[in-house]
């Protein structure tokens, strides 16, 4: 099959990677891809956003299979546009891509069918938001822009004049455009987190391997929310007696849910999850892989990628087997200093070999910002490679992923040096 990938990160990477295994993978393309990518598959300088023309190119090229891997533009339904052409994608429909372009959507969904969840209300009148936040005056307080703010638009607020500062920010200056017309206000959780991407066809669910994010930029969960700054998998803390609450309570109950709504769900839904007191709760929906979760994730897929893909998207994913390895995963991010802020671009990075590290043995370097200029590989932007491994156990992986990381230079190199130190600390208190 001849195969275009929409996107153009570490997990566009990380998929092409996992495709290109599949004995039915054929020529692969990534529009619009990037520097490093451009070692595994052809690339394309098509915004990810202009459906027309990535349509358009689509037909041209005549691919077999799409995979549209990035938020907006399932939000803006390149899915159902591809589907007009007669080119199947994998990913949802514009309708059903409404769980994560619509905080108010989902919040609603959650609430209508009876899915545990934060307590929230939503609003659009900044106001009246407030007038809210203070009658309730629990703290902290968070505050969720509607739509979609390139996983950024989550304000955790621990007292009153920080909760008029993100209203303000959100609904007033307009820091996310649009998405920041409408806000949910909702009660702050607190548990362990857990990310857990699922494949499904609209009527069947089938998990992946559970992981675990690490989104604040510095070590000891401090500095500014980022999209990621490294991930494990699994995730200790989602014991099989959790993974089966999470089935019978969220995971089915949602995919009926967006079936009964007439909007059934098709590719991959992100569950992010809180384990509360109370149980499991759905923190957040998202309508495609985690990003950098499916760099963790699809390196312990032990079935063809390809084969489940095309089974989500023709509704025949009951007879299908989807099976992760044994051991563990590990993803250290290697980000431009100043990251989530203001960075530098353009400094060259050595160390890599056609954008891997040659001879380290299990270790996959994901391309997420760099490019090739006069011949050398760059940065080019805020996250620029996941270092990936794999082991037997986390402590393996982990070893060496901080190993292959030590090898990749850049100036100005941003990193954590606590990946998976927490969910170390939570398999010794489980021992």
């Amino acid at each position: 099959m001849k195969i275009l990938v929409v996107g153009g990160g570490g997990r566009e990477h990380a998929i092409i990677r996992a495709l290109k295994k599949s004995p039915d993978c054929g020529e692969i393309w990534c529009a619009p891809g990037n520097g490093g990518i451009g070692y595994d598959a052809r690339c394309k300088d098509i915004k990810a956003t202009d459906v027309e023309a990535m349509v358009a190119f689509a037909q041209e090229e005549k691919f077999d299979y799409v995979v549209v891997a990035q938020d907006d533009p399932l939000a803006l339904g390149m899915v159902d546009a591809l589907a007009a052409v007669g080119i199947p994608a994998f990913g949802p429909d514009k309708a059903a891509a409404q769980i994560e372009a619509s905080k108010v959507f989902s919040k609603n969904l959650m609430k209508k069918y009876g899915i545990p969840t934060a307590a929230y209300e939503t609003f659009d009148d900044p106001a009246k938001a407030m007038e809210y936040i203070r009658a309730q005056n629990r703290w902290p307080v968070v505050i969720k822009a509607d739509g979609l703010a390139l996983g950024k638009g989550v304000l955790i607020c621990e007292d009153e004049p920080a909760a008029e500062a993100g209203i303000q920010e959100i609904m007033l200056d307009k820091k996310f455009g649009a998405s920041g017309s409408r806000v949910v206000v909702e009660e702050f959780l607190t548990g362990p987190e857990v990310s857990v991407l699922s494949f499904t066809d609209g009527k069947v669910v089938k998990p992946m391997v559970s992981s675990m994010d690490h989104k604040r930029a510095c070590d000891n969960d401090t500095g500014l929310n980022t999209g990621g700054m490294g991930t494990i998998a699994p995730n200790p803390y989602y014991t099989p007696a959790v993974a089966q609450r999470c089935m019978e309570e969220i995971f089915l109950p949602t995919i009926r849910a967006m079936e009964a709504e007439g909007c059934p769900f098709k590719g991959c839904l992100y569950f992010g999850l809180m384990l509360t007191p109370d149980g499991p709760k759905v923190i957040e929906y998202n309508c495609r892989f985690g990003d950098p979760e499916a760099q963790v994730v699809l390196p312990l897929l032990d079935s063809d990628l390809l084969t489940v893909m095309n089974a989500c998207t023709n509704g025949t994913l009951a007879d299908t087997e989807v099976k992760f390895r044994d051991g563990a995963a590990a993803c250290v991010i290697l980000a431009s200093g100043g990251y989530p802020v203001s960075y530098e671009k353009g400094k060259e990075i050595t160390g890599l070999t056609e954008g891997q590290l040659p001879g380290a043995e299990d270790v996959t370097v994901y391309h997420a910002g760099t490019a090739v200029k006069d011949g050398k590989l760059v940065t080019s932007g805020g996250r620029v490679l996941g270092v990936t491994a794999t082991g037997g156990d986390l402590p393996a992986a982990l070893a060496k992923a901080y190993q292959a990381a030590d090898q990749i230079h850049f100036d100005k190199l941003h990193r954590r040096s606590d990946i998976g130190r927490r969910a170390l600390q939570a398999l010794e208190a489980q021992k």
